[in-house]
């Protein structure tokens, strides 16, 4: 058997797959005992070093624009990143180190709404310069379900994607004590909600300053054709996210790693890639909010 911190980093990694894994299920892939993944996960939550929480496809919000937004700031960046947290189009907030001072991702409705957004942004006290890319296509990541369209939903779906917002590991029995309904017709609810990818429940790890692993964000500029290198960064396991873009980057992605030297082992495999002729990289040294759980 694994030792405690590599049992913690596959649980997350199994949770990350799927937030509803069973203890049984998650036992059976690690080799673990059944009683030792119940009480690491107990844990993991306990602790606040992960959460696992729904969340709504954007594009059944309608929130089809999605933009990564990079800021110089001059002097502190507390209370630009306190405005930034506060605005419920901002899902990431993240104090950085490298070219900028602060990360930040906005999902919104239209490129109008986007350019508002960002002159918003701009007239923030403190805020010297920003960079943004708009996100062109989603490689990899936890919270994307893919959402293919024509779905709906009532009253009742809408009360229990908010409990689950609120707790993705919630029981179909709590849950229907919520909602009026048997355990057995919540249980067909929401395995009907991930069906259409209209939610997709995960988790989300704690990273940073108060997290037990630190991250890495990549920009990346390609040399002639794309495909073998997008299928490079869904495959390679040390990257939790990535997507293609318009900007000053032709790509971003987030590596992740136990140490610096992971991180930059993994760097260095990106930068050996054919197809990669430019990388650009900063730290995560706060994550200040990660919150993909968008209300219906």
């Amino acid at each position: 058997m694994k030792d405690a911190r590599n049992i913690d980093t596959a649980i997350i990694r199994a949770l990350q797959a799927d937030g509803r894994a069973s203890f049984l299920d998650i036992a059976r892939d690690l080799d673990a005992p059944r009683a030792t993944i119940a009480a690491r996960v107990a844990q993991l939550l306990e602790s606040g070093t992960v959460r696992v929480i729904a969340a709504v496809d954007p594009s059944f919000l309608g929130q089809r624009v999605i933009a990564h937004v990079s800021i110089l700031a001059h002097g502190p960046v507390r209370a630009i990143a306190d405005e930034l947290v506060r605005d419920s189009d901002a899902v990431l907030v993240s104090a950085v180190g490298g070219d900028h001072d602060l990360i930040a991702e906005f999902r919104v409705t239209s490129h109008e709404e986007l350019h508002r957004t960002l002159a918003h942004v701009r007239g923030l006290e403190g805020v010297g310069r920003i960079d943004t890319l708009v996100y062109t296509s989603l490689i990899k990541g936890f919270f994307i379900s893919r959402y293919a369209g024509d779905a709906t939903i009532d009253d009742t779906d809408t009360r229990l994607i908010a409990l689950l917002q609120a707790d993705g590991r919630a029981s179909y029995r709590q849950m229907s004590a919520e909602v009026g309904l048997s355990a057995t017709a919540v249980r067909t609810r929401v395995q009907r909600l991930l069906d259409l990818r209209i939610i997709k429940i995960s988790a989300v790890e704690a990273r940073g300053a108060h997290g037990r692993q630190l991250s890495m964000g990549i920009g990346l500029n390609l040399d002639g054709g794309h495909d073998e290198v997008i299928e490079l960064l869904r495959t390679l396991s040390d990257i939790e996210f990535a997507a293609e873009t318009v900007g000053r980057f032709d790509a971003v992605a987030t590596l992740v790693g136990e140490s610096p030297a992971a991180l930059l082992d993994s760097l260095e495999v990106l930068r050996a890639l054919p197809g990669i002729k430019r990388t650009v990289s900063w730290s995560h040294l706060e994550v200040l909010k990660e919150d993909y759980a968008r209300r219906v």
